[in-house]
């Protein structure tokens, strides 16, 4: 079901129409459409650039997703009506979400115990192992949100022919760093935990790591790809992980 939008407010210049829901006394979210997509997506993240830029005294939190900024703030500082006023008034400079991106690699061990629904998913699909491989792994994905749990990514661009329902019953634990496939998203988990998504692989990165300067290792508006390696060498770079080298980086830094 759609979502109920509120009444618009003026737009900021170069962003769809802006639509304002207050979410209690210190927060709003920021409405930029009703559907998933890349372009809403990219207009998320330009309009957090922007609000970032701007400085505005009060805001505490800054909260992108799908299709939607949700901003956080000390109502002591500002009232709701006037940040309102101030998010419709900015302007933004060439579209920033639509130039942030970074382009990453992200080694994949398919199959195995992390990946117990790959067999599953190929017979469903009338396809091999292996061909459930390549094409997970021919596709670009772009990093529409965080959330969840810390550093869990969560990707659009799955082709359609891996489109798979969740499982109706969750799983108690999954390991960190399983590549899955909930619906028409695909995901990497950040830490162990309960999950209701299909799991195909499992990399032997660290997507979340309180110890890194930077915690995340993707942020919104990345560019993914996977690149399937053996048990053998998933193994040595997890060795590397664990010894805190830095074994991948993006390949376009923003």
């Amino acid at each position: 079901m759609a979502p109920v939008l509120a009444s618009p407010r003026p737009p900021a210049a170069d962003l769809p129409s802006l639509h304002f829901l207050p979410c209690g006394d210190c927060a709003v979210s920021i409405q930029l459409g009703d559907t998933v997509d890349a372009e809403v997506n990219a207009s998320v993240y330009a309009l957090a650039d922007a609000v970032e830029a701007a400085q505005i005294d009060g805001i505490v939190e800054l909260v992108p997703s799908y299709r939607a900024l949700l901003i956080r703030y000390d109502p002591a500082r500002i009232r709701g009506a006037d940040l309102e006023t101030r998010i419709a008034g900015l302007r933004l400079a060439a579209r920033a979400g639509a130039t942030r991106a970074r382009r990453w690699t992200i080694p994949v061990v398919y199959g195995g115990e992390a990946g117990q629904d790959l067999d599953a998913i190929a017979q469903d699909k009338g396809m091999t192992a292996a061909e459930v491989v390549a094409l997970h792994a021919s596709a670009e994905y772009r990093v529409f949100m965080i959330g969840f749990t810390p550093g869990f990514a969560y990707l659009g661009g799955l082709p359609e022919r891996l489109h798979t329902p969740r499982l109706q019953k969750p799983r108690q634990l999954v390991p960190a760093g399983s590549i899955g496939i909930g619906g028409q998203q695909a995901s990497i988990n950040s830490v162990a935990g309960p999950s209701g998504w299909r799991f195909i692989g499992q990399t032997p990165l660290l997507t979340f790591d309180p110890g890194r300067a930077a915690p995340f290792l993707l942020s919104g508006g990345d560019r993914v790809r996977f690149r399937p390696v053996s048990a053998e060498e998933g193994a040595e770079i997890a060795a590397r992980v664990a010894t805190g080298e830095i074994v991948t980086g993006p390949e376009d830094p923003a």
